[in-house]
Order: structure tokens, then sequence, then C-alpha cells
């Protein structure tokens, strides 16, 4: 089957992945927008997981093909093709189904989630806090291992012998795999013998890393669909020099030196896309106005616990519950009347013309006089960082360096580039909204 699609052209899906993009839980993708309530911000933004999800699994491909290229098995002779092409198989999958559990609206209704622990998750899942909110990727998790998606997944790996359960593991890394599925042997030149090496960390920085092709995709997407230029980053030489590199018996991500600077305008742009397009003032609002209307004690809109039930969850049913729900937080959102933006404060303003400390007290001091007029208002605040890449240290990223004269040396990113220094502050958007309603007797009180 092959499938038009506005990012990358042409993307193919495989015969054995064809009954899985068809099944119901994968179609309910079509209902699910990318980027939430952010048409309200940006119009064109309409466009749906379903096809981010295709890009995903499209790009995750050509990352793969890319380092396990045929030119590169020099340094790989002894992986046999027919494993690369089963690591390749649960890699499409693994990326094809990353976003297949995101509900409503994608991140909005995670305010709605019930507790893990009513997900009956299978053991290889282990859950630390059974007590905590489900998120979208218990979710995914639950569709893939333990539902009627499961056995069409058991029927795709037949032909290349894997499992649903090293699909998973690429998608959450604490679940064990206890076979040698990942693990396989490569030349060790350095010690002129075969060196056994766990390849599951490589393939899991593919489908989520600071350098992942959900990323790469979504980036190029949401620029593309938002009519904005931030996302854009130079994928084609990012993509042509990467390559991997073995440390302590684990193979992991490395990008070619040459390629740093683009890699460094990838962090940039996935961080002002952060700050202008999904942190938007309107779709922040309306975001809030939401997680108001699931908090109140008239809200009787949740997201059901069975996954079969929970496949039924999307965009439209949503938007059908709140054009008939009374409460005012659902009537706002139904009929796109949101609070109005009073004001609004940036983090990374030099310290000489104003503090941090400065701007909470002035917020303070806006919503206590807000209160005194009993005029009601609503505070939120956005944080972005550039990278969370210092959270991940079993993950790292390295830099290989090519000298002429010595053998290649690869070094940690965090070594190679002073960026996560200078971006190491996480950026704060605080605003203010008010009703419509009361935005002038609002602006007159706070001046």
């Amino acid at each position: 089957m092959e499938i038009r699609d506005s990012v990358h052209g042409i993307i193919a899906v495989d015969p054995e992945e064809t009954p899985i993009v068809e099944s119901r839980y994968f179609q309910r993708l079509r209902q699910i927008k990318q980027l939430g309530f952010a048409e309200n911000s940006f119009p064109g933004a309409l466009h749906n997981r379903f096809t981010h999800s295709l890009g995903a699994m499209h790009t995750a491909t050509q990352v793969f093909d890319r380092i396990f290229r045929p030119s590169s098995r020099t340094q790989i002779p002894l992986i046999p093709s027919s494993t690369l092409e089963r690591w390749r198989s649960v890699l499409r999958l693994a990326a094809l189904l990353h976003d297949v559990g995101h509900g409503p609206l994608s991140h909005t209704t995670e305010f709605a989630m019930p507790e893990v622990r009513l997900l009956n998750l299978p053991p290889s899942v282990p859950i630390l806090n059974p007590t905590r909110k489900a998120t979208h990727e218990d979710y995914t998790l639950k569709m893939i291992l333990d539902s009627t998606l499961s056995p069409i997944m058991e029927k795709s790996g037949l032909a290349r012998d894997f499992k649903p359960l090293h699909v998973a593991a690429l998608i959450e890394p604490a679940i064990p795999v206890q076979d040698d599925f990942f693990i396989e042997s490569i030349w060790n030149p350095e010690h002129n013998r075969p060196e056994t090496v766990d390849f599951r960390p490589i393939l899991r920085q593919i489908i989520s890393s600071e350098l992942d092709a959900d990323r790469m995709d979504y980036l190029r997407r949401d620029s593309l669909y938002a009519g904005v230029s931030y996302g854009q980053f130079d994928f084609n030489w990012l993509l042509a020099h990467l390559t991997f590199h073995v440390n302590q018996g684990k193979s992991y991500l490395c990008l070619e030196h040459r390629a740093l600077y683009a890699f460094e305008d990838f962090l940039l742009s996935r961080f002002n896309m952060f700050l202008m397009v999904y942190f938007h003032h309107k779709c922040v609002i309306f975001d809030e106005m939401l997680a108001q209307y699931l908090g109140s004690t008239d809200c009787d809109y949740s997201l059901p616990a069975d996954i079969e039930e929970y496949s039924k969850s999307d965009d439209s049913q949503l938007s059908s519950h709140l054009s008939r729900s009374k409460n005012p937080w659902a009537r706002r959102i139904a009929e796109k009347h949101p609070y109005r933006m009073l004001i609004e404060l940036h983090s990374g303003i030099p310290a000489s013309s104003r503090s941090g400390s400065r701007d909470k007290k002035l917020l303070s001091q806006i919503t206590e006089d807000l209160r005194l007029k009993k005029i009601h208002s609503l505070q939120v605040t956005s944080t972005s960082e550039l990278s969370k890449y210092f959270l991940r240290p079993g993950d790292p990223i390295f830099v290989r360096y090519d000298n002429h004269y010595h053998p290649a040396s690869y070094i940690p990113v965090e070594e190679c580039t002073d960026l996560f220094q200078k971006y190491a502050e996480k950026r704060t958007i605080s605003r203010i909204y008010v009703a419509p309603e009361d935005y002038l007797s609002a602006q007159l009180s706070t001046n």
C-alpha cells in the first residue's frame, strides 16, 4: 500500500503492516488533531495523529536505512541480513504506533484519564505508582500488548519472528526483554575480534531521544500546517550524517561532526516551536478552560479504562459532549468564546529590567486587584526547555570526529556544543486571562 503525504511524498506500507494501519485503533487517529486547540490560532493546523504516525514510521525507516546502510556493513559484517530486517520491521511498528494511545485533542485530555492501575496493564509493564493518572503512553502499551490489536500484531510478526513485546520495548525502556532479540555481534577493529552488542538503545533512540523520528516529523509537519517557519531544519544533512557508536557493549546514536551545527539548529527549531506555536496564548487558554471543565464538580466527562471503549474516544466525541454540556467552561469552548489575555510576562528578560521575583510579585498583585474588583481571572504558566538530554544519562548521543592522521574519536554531544549551557535555564511564559466581557474593567483596575 502507498499513501500520499504532504511532507514525505509517498509513504510505503508493507503488506504485513496494512492490517495494523487498517485497524480501528490506528484509524481512530484520523479523528484526533495533532495540535489540539491550535486551529484557533493557526487555522491550517488541522492535521491529525494518523498522518504524523505514518510520517514518523517513514522517517524512522530512513534513519535506520542510513545507519545500517550496505556501505556501512563492513563495520558490522557479522549481523545477518535477516536480523536487520527484523529490527527494521519492529522499529517501523514502534514508530507507527508510538502515538496510538493518544486521547482526544492529543495531550489536552490527559486530565481526564483514570488511575493507571485500572488499565490492567500486563505484568511485563512495570508500574511504580499504580495510583498515578494514566498517560497516553500507558494506553499505547495496553493497545499493543493486551487488546484485540495484539493478535493482529502477532500475525504481522510471524513472518519475521518478533512479538508485540519487542515493539513495546522500543517505546517503553522499562519493559524487560528476556531473549536476545536485540543482541548481536559486530567486529571490533580495535581488538580484532567479534564483540557482543545490545542494539536496543540505538533503536529506542530512533523512537524517542533528542534526535528521534517523532520530532523530525512533527516539527516539519506542524510548521507546514501552522504556516510558520520555526520548525524547519536541515533534515537531509542530519540524516546523511547519522551513524552508531558502541560504548560498553551497547550501541548508541551517533552524529558525524559535520552535522553538529545542524543538530543545534534542530534543537532550536523545537524550542522556538514551543514558544511561538504550541504555547500561543489562544492555544494555552483553550487548554486551561478544558482543564477547568474537567475539574468542575458537574463535569461528567472521563476517559474509560477499558481499552475497547477507549478506542471509541476521539475529538468528535469530545466536541459533541462539550456542545451538550451546560457547564460554563464547556460552553465557552464549544462556542469559541475564550477568556482574553490581560498580561503576558516572559522569563529571560535581562535582570536589570525585570527579575523573576518581580514578575511573581506583579502577577500576584494583579490577581489580587482583580479579585478585589470581583473579576474572575486565570493565571497560566507555560514552561519550555531546550533539552531534557541530561535527564537521560543512560542514552547518550555521541559525535564522531574524523581525522586523517588518527582513528576516529567519539565524544558525548554535550561536550561538543555549548548550546545546552547557553539554554540551560527554562523559558517561562506567565499570563493572566479574564472573561472578554470583563476585559475593559480589568484593564482599568490594573493600570
